[in-house]
């Protein structure tokens, strides 16, 4: 299905999840997911290609917005997860946005609305929780955005970040990461209060429908009591074959996991986490275990990031054995993101005055890839 723009319907309404992964975020999109007026696709995590982006230069040349077009939308067709029945072409999605301001988040979202309303969606949700530092260029672009702010108990997220390959591996640093990506929320939450919705994610666990009916009216959605089957979710069903992180998509949620983390985390993990994020597990309620004095020197935060990396390292090796179609996914969309800095970069270094040379007075030397 190539993604058309239709005249007389009007755009979804944009709508941005945030703040961080692995707090329940997906078990909240897959069951909204079975609304016909709700549209949620696999997102695409743009945050992965920000550090790129200054390697495009100018934005206002056309040439160097067509190919960040081109390379966004090469992005969604790497993605672990397809987009059902879509397909962009590059040169009409540039046009339709040439004449607006001029950035990824654009193009982006002129993803998500062209195939939300394609499906007839009046809501479009985007799930690149890490989007939250960006809030304000969003809102700048569609100022009518909600944010769904979906808060988990850190202890327990920062022990589900330890395990996933999309993060650190290390509770100090996955610590920290929890505590700005809040700190971000807490801007949006204070210049945007109207359009922000703060749920837990424990009180989803435990009142998985009266959660569902107050995000349904937030979004100005009807609730369907299909929502509260997820194993009836074809999208549920597929997303947690594909990796280990989401083996639990397909069945209810198990409230008994709330305290998992006391199993997972030492003492002393408990008490970093406690240290940094004590003020917010105040604030929505969650009970200490410590006295949350930890002391975070420099040489605890380098010790933490040789243990996070050799841990990623160990990560990948031991990923393709348990699940090579997960490794193969992953590596396939973290190839594709060195493929375009080796080339964004390569391009940056190339002189002036090749700027408008034809391909074929270039000298094909340089453009060889050297190890």
């Amino acid at each position: 299905m190539n993604i058309e723009p239709e005249g007389n319907m009007s755009r979804p309404r944009p709508v941005m999840m945030i703040p961080l992964r692995r707090c329940g975020s997906h078990a909240l999109r897959l069951r909204l997911n079975m609304s016909p007026q709700f549209y949620a696709p696999y997102p695409l995590h743009i945050v992965d290609l920000m550090p790129l982006v200054p390697l495009y230069g100018d934005l206002a040349d056309d040439h160097a917005y067509f190919r960040m077009v081109v390379d966004v939308i090469g992005l969604q067709a790497a993605s672990m997860v397809k987009w059902p029945d879509v397909v962009f072409d590059p040169v009409e999605i540039f046009e339709a946005i040439r004449h607006q301001p001029r950035s990824v988040h654009s193009i982006v979202w002129e993803l998500l609305l062209r195939a939300g309303q394609r499906r007839g969606a009046g809501v479009v949700m985007d799930k690149s929780l890490d989007s939250v530092h960006y809030a304000d260029e969003l809102m700048t672009l569609h100022p009518d955005m909600l944010f769904i702010n979906m808060v988990r108990d850190p202890r327990a997220q920062v022990a589900s970040m330890n395990r996933a390959i999309i993060h650190d591996f290390d509770t100090l640093l996955n610590a920290r990461t929890w505590v700005a990506a809040h700190r971000a929320a807490d801007h949006v939450a204070a210049r945007y209060p109207q359009r922000v919705l703060t749920i837990r994610y424990e009180d989803f666990l435990s009142h998985q429908q009266a959660t569902l009916e107050r995000v349904c009216h937030f979004l100005d959605i009807a609730f369907l009591p299909q929502m509260l089957d997820v194993v009836a979710s074809r999208e549920a069903r597929q997303l947690s074959q594909l990796s280990a992180l989401w083996s639990s998509n397909s069945h209810a949620p198990i409230a008994a996991n709330i305290d998992k983390f006391k199993q997972q985390l030492s003492d002393d993990e408990i008490e970093v986490i406690e240290t940094l994020a004590g003020d917010y597990m105040e604030r929505y309620g969650y009970t200490r275990l410590s006295r949350g004095g930890a002391v975070i020197s420099s040489e605890l935060l380098e010790t933490a990031i040789v243990r996070s990396n050799e841990g990623r390292e160990r990560a990948w090796r031991e990923l393709e054995p348990a699940n090579f179609r997960d490794f193969v996914l992953r590596r396939c969309r973290a190839d594709y993101l060195a493929q375009l800095r080796a080339r964004l970069e390569r391009q940056a270094a190339q002189p002036a005055s090749m700027a408008g040379c034809t391909l074929d007075e270039l000298d094909p030397m340089l453009f060889e890839v050297t190890d």
